[in-house]
């Protein structure tokens, strides 16, 4: 196939690069610099702008490009760009697509759990609600800035994210360095849901999503069991060999992430893969000890 990929140099875009190459399969990449070969294409979601001519004759486009939303405070000016970075851009490409002479087949575009919002103890699958807090309202209106493509029958997917597990980026990176030297505990009360998946697992659903024309609309990409952060906390310990005695309280996490704690930290979301588990996909790791000992090395 010959595919197009945003946000190529992430942990999901470098990763599932890597293995799409492995398969043979021809990939561009959209980027905010001037081409330095032909296998790159110019676009700035910023200046609302693309190399429309360069997007004919691709058999699927998978987006992945955002404003990270784990670094630094939510300033309103912080929040905007991950507002903006995610719809613009989405509109912006799938817009493109939708009028070319030949578009694409598929379009696979990165959404995240965080369209849920905070549920508590709720099982949530592709037909729940979705919140009404900040990341929220972006997810919605991530997913709804594809709706020219849909029009015009490409196949849309939506891939909601979950907590994805690599040692290399993402929240687990983050969370190894006082986990290692043994002062990482639990936050808040522990009580809230975490719905995780491997990176392994994620490039194998983009995939397993790009050739499965039955898979449509939004996809939870979340590992079948989820678990609280109480138990996430436990695991990880064990695996790492290593106590987890030191929890930090909600007020603390608010202090020093301010909204941001709320959203990523302290929100709950058990989510189902329903989709997933409806169209056979196969999960390579679905218990959380055997999916930290892959991703860790342990």
């Amino acid at each position: 196939m010959r595919i197009l990929i945003s946000g190529s140099h992430g942990l999901v875009g470098t990763a599932l690069i890597e293995s799409l190459n492995g398969d043979g399969h021809e990939i561009f990449r959209l980027v905010r610099h001037a081409p330095r070969s032909q296998a790159e294409i110019e676009w700035s979601p910023e200046r609302y702008s693309i190399a429309l001519a360069r997007l004919e004759g691709f058999d699927a486009a998978v987006h992945l490009a955002g404003e990270s939303i784990a670094e630094g405070r939510w300033t309103e000016e912080k929040k905007k760009r991950i507002r903006e970075s995610r719809v613009k851009g989405t509109r912006l490409l799938g817009d493109a697509l939708a009028n070319l002479s030949k578009p694409p087949g598929t379009l696979i575009s990165a959404s995240a759990i965080g369209y849920y919002g905070n549920r508590g103890d709720e099982t949530l699958t592709e037909t729940s609600d979705s919140g009404k807090d900040f990341l929220a309202e972006v997810c919605v209106e991530w997913e709804n800035a594809t709706a020219l493509a849909v029009e015009k029958g490409i196949r849309v997917v939506n891939t909601r994210f979950g907590i994805i597990l690599d040692e290399k980026g993402g929240a687990l990176a983050k969370m190894l360095p006082p986990f290692r030297m043994g002062i990482g505990g639990k936050i808040g009360s522990g009580k809230q849901w975490m719905s995780w998946i491997v990176l392994d697992d994620v490039v194998g659903g983009i995939k397993f999503a790009l050739a499965n024309d039955s898979l449509t609309g939004s996809v939870n990409f979340v590992a079948p069991n989820p678990v609280t952060n109480a138990e996430f906390t436990k695991t990880l310990g064990k695996v790492l060999s290593r106590p987890t005695i030191f929890p930090i309280p909600a007020f603390g996490v608010r202090l020093m992430f301010g909204e941001m704690a709320d959203a990523l930290l302290l929100s709950s979301q058990r989510v189902d893969p329903l989709k997933l588990k409806l169209s056979a996909f196969s999960f390579q790791y679905n218990e959380l000890e055997s999916a930290l000992r892959h991703v860790l090395g342990r």
